[in-house]
């Protein structure tokens, strides 16, 4: 009996919600044990690096246990749920489950014929879960240590082709970059040889004390990146006059994102001021058209139209730098983003093909980009794919900014606050409705000449509108 019911246990594992993410914060759990749950029913609220996601888990069943409380971050392949499917319907064939000593080994399950994947899909990408095995018998870290030292002395002839790539998380990769640390010479210390962000520390400590003076100013990363991380109770504060918030999810991505595009991309960033009474008065008489009605109009819509035909007039301005194969990719397409403050923190999800829509098409793919947004349920594929993006800081009350490029884009246009100003208008000092536009874009590739012609066309149709009509 014992073993018929440990059979029908079925083990949900967090699975791959987006394009190569490692782990995932449970949320809230829809679920307690003892519930029954059917196919498709959404089990738990999950947060990634780029959004919150709904889990729906595949298959019916009885809730035996949770694994992990709310809070808790969890790695991509971990499982997660367990769920009696006794007299439910598993799949025939479905693999008994196998011991927990190893989750991430675990086959993914085969999905039932005809199943349709509900939000997210099911089981777990193989590519994305299963660690790369160790070539031969398993390395320990001190093995590993003397391997390294091995090739160091010349003894391995002929074996560095074959030499296994340091196993490291992205974020710890990115912690050794930034500290100029070598990973194949760091001892792991994490299960199964992995190297942790104590063991890269730890290698970096003995090259901060060696290094002197300009060396260090070379690298300013470094310097902020290393006081983040805190081994143990190193010092009381405060809790009165300090709260320390951990950067998890969203935010750690956003700064994550933000600090290699600051530090990769060479920016540079135009301004100008452009009288837009003419677009406020265009937002109004759009309100009232019957094509509008129940859609968004706002001057942010005809700000994104505006720079979509200033795209169509310079379009290699909506392109990306390919620094593997040093080549500029011109997009024929523009995926415009939209940066939205939510709770969470900062995201930029983005209209999917933006310049093949007409003005009411935009204005209902922006109403609805917000409206996700808010209610804070944006999937990682919207916020995927983006070309170019609009930051409106305006709304904020501020004149402008000057705005970070989104990893993998070129241009970024930041809106200032729309506000009643004295302009000389036909010779004539007139209150007039103002703004200013900052476009930052990335050096390597849009020269000042093509950033500056991109500005000011923007410019010139928020100034005379008509211009969407005889430059679209």
């Amino acid at each position: 009996m014992t073993t018929m019911t440990e059979a029908s246990v079925r083990e949900f594992r967090m699975p791959d919600v987006g394009e190569g993410l490692t782990e995932a914060e449970i949320l809230k759990w829809y679920v307690q044990p003892g519930d029954t749950v059917t196919d498709g029913q959404v089990v738990c609220e999950v947060e990634t690096a780029k959004a919150a996601v709904e889990l729906p888990i595949p298959y019916d069943g009885v809730v035996r246990s949770l694994h992990f409380p709310e809070g808790t971050t969890v790695d991509v392949g971990t499982a997660i749920i367990a769920v009696d499917v006794a007299g439910g319907a598993a799949p025939a064939e479905a693999p008994a489950e196998q011991p927990k000593a190893e989750p991430v080994a675990v086959a993914e399950e085969p999905k039932p014929e005809g199943r349709q994947p509900v939000l997210v899909g099911y089981g777990v990408a193989t590519s994305s879960t299963k660690r790369r095995p160790r070539k031969g018998a398993e390395v320990t870290a001190p093995a590993a240590a003397q391997a390294i030292q091995t090739e160091l002395n010349g003894h391995g002839h002929g074996a560095v082709a074959e030499k296994p790539r340091p196993l490291a998380k992205p974020p710890v990769r990115k912690l050794a970059k930034d500290l100029g640390v070598d990973l194949a010479m760091v001892i792991p210390s994490g299960a199964d040889g992995i190297i942790t962000r104590e063991d890269v520390h730890a290698a970096a400590a003995p090259q901060s004390a060696t290094s002197a003076g300009p060396a260090q100013l070379a690298e300013p990363v470094p310097a902020v990146a290393a006081p983040a991380v805190s081994q143990g109770p190193v010092a009381s504060y405060d809790t009165g006059r300090e709260t320390r918030i951990p950067v998890k999810g969203v935010r750690k991505a956003t700064a994550a994102a933000m600090v290699g595009s600051a530090f990769t991309a060479p920016h540079v960033t135009e301004f100008v001021t452009v009288d837009v009474t003419r677009t406020m008065k265009l937002v109004e008489e759009l309100k009232q058209d019957r094509e509008m009605q129940g859609l968004r109009v706002n001057p942010l819509l005809l700000i994104a139209k505006a720079l979509l035909v200033a795209i169509k007039r310079n379009p290699d301005i909506n392109a990306s730098w390919d620094e593997s194969a040093q080549e500029i990719v011109v997009k024929h397409y523009v995926n415009l983003g939209i940066a939205a403050a939510t709770p969470r923190g900062l995201i930029v999800p983005n209209i999917k093909d933006a310049h093949d829509k007409t003005l009411p098409q935009l204005a209902a793919g922006l109403g609805e980009l917000v409206a996700t947004a808010r209610e804070g349920k944006t999937s990682p594929a919207a916020m995927q794919g983006g070309t170019v993006t609009i930051t409106n800081v305006g709304v904020f009350g501020v004149d402008t900014g000057t705005p970070i490029l989104n990893p993998g884009e070129s241009a970024i246009l930041a809106v200032g606050a729309i506000k009643l100003q004295p302009w000389v208008h036909k010779g004539k000092v007139k209150p007039r409705q103002v703004t200013t536009l900052a476009l930052s874009f990335d050096h390597r590739l849009v020269d000042g000449e093509l950033g500056s012609k991109v500005l000011a066309d923007v410019a010139a149709i928020l100034e005379q509108p008509k211009r969407l009509i005889t430059w679209a």
